[in-house]
């Protein structure tokens, strides 16, 4: 159901539930309250009749119907159109879910345009129904409250992505290869999460320099730079989470290209090793080699082989095979084959 809550506040009080639009246009009139009308995901024929009623600018209008905006507040005259940017931890996935969330605010008017479960918005509302004090001071109350109850469930995203973090530190030195894809993945969750939570500094601050203008109590003003400092606090630790994932990512390329090296270095000295192997078989190979030779050649037995009939001639081989041996010996070793 497009309308999710429908009230007409007066003097801090809610005085009645309309069951649908063109009613609480006509009880807003007669009783000069406030009028806080909530929709979730409405389609055109609720946007448009709240528009043509507040009479709302239609480039505001415009980006209600198309949602997918970013953070921003932007004035119209007397009317404020804002667009924030919601976020909860889902720790079954440990994800971080963005919603949207648009705020009308006029004189006498607040519309909210949820795009998403979040924020509790329902909250919202029993907390300032509870004290009629601040409700009284109107829709600049409204709003304070929605970026105070925002600002709130950011509060948990940090600590899931503080976890997140102290997790991926343990799993760097553990050679986990999946911790490369989680570092990325972290990332880009926690730059989303930056570009929802930052912009609200500057939005906060936007309307701080407006409060004298406009009239805003002393004690909402209060309110409002708690939730500035708040929000303050967020924005640093996303921007430290940032450096710290930079870190994680460096780190972790610096210990895979040294696994990598240490590999090499293995591998290089096997190939040493077996480099050595090699030399010392090819270098008694070839001592061997020789007197083989010599024994096969005088083993022929043919009848006009020399010194075949010479009484010296098998200590001479012996002697030659030897000589031959020892000196290639002699050469190996020089050469650190042996």
């Amino acid at each position: 159901m497009p309308i999710v809550d429908n009230a007409v506040y007066v003097d801090g009080v809610r005085t009645a539930d309309p069951e649908s639009l063109d009613i609480t246009y006509e009880v807003m009139r007669e009783r000069k309250g406030m009028a806080w009308i909530g929709l979730y995901r409405p389609e055109l024929g609720e946007i448009n009749s709240v528009a043509a009623e507040f009479g709302l600018h239609r480039l505001a209008v415009e980006d209600a119907i198309a949602a997918h905006q970013r953070p921003k507040l932007e004035r119209y005259g007397d009317q404020l159109f804002v667009v924030l940017r919601p976020a909860r931890y889902i720790d079954e996935t440990e994800k971080v879910e963005f919603g949207e969330l648009h705020v009308f605010l006029g004189p006498d008017f607040v519309i909210t345009i949820r795009h998403a479960e979040s924020p509790e918005l329902g909250t919202v509302r029993k907390r300032l129904e509870s004290t009629p004090e601040l409700l009284t001071q109107g829709t600049q109350a409204v709003l304070y409250a929605i970026l105070d109850q925002v600002v709130d469930e950011y509060e948990p995203v940090v600590q899931g992505l503080q976890n997140d973090i102290d997790e991926i530190e343990d799993q760097l030195f553990s050679r986990d290869p999946t911790v490369s894809r989680r570092i990325y993945t972290l990332s880009r969750e926690v730059t989303e999460f930056q570009r929802a939570a930052a912009p609200l500094v500057a939005m906060i601050e936007s309307l701080k320099r407006g409060e004298d203008k406009y009239d805003v109590d002393i004690e909402l003003q209060r309110n409002l730079r708690d939730v500035l400092d708040h929000c303050v606090r967020i924005t640093e630790r996303v921007e430290a989470f940032r450096v710290n994932l930079q870190n994680a990512l460096q780190t972790n390329a610096t210990l895979v290209a040294q696994q990598q090296n240490d590999e090499m270095r293995a591998m290089t000295q096997v190939s040493l090793d077996q480099t050595e192997q090699t030399k010392k078989i090819s270098s008694w190979g070839a001592i061997l080699f020789a007197p083989s030779l010599i024994a096969a050649i005088y083993g022929m037995n043919f009848d006009d082989m020399p010194e075949l009939k010479w009484h010296l001639g098998y200590p001479m081989a012996l002697l030659i095979m030897v000589l031959c041996s020892s000196l290639l010996y002699v050469v190996f070793k020089r050469q650190k084959w042996l």
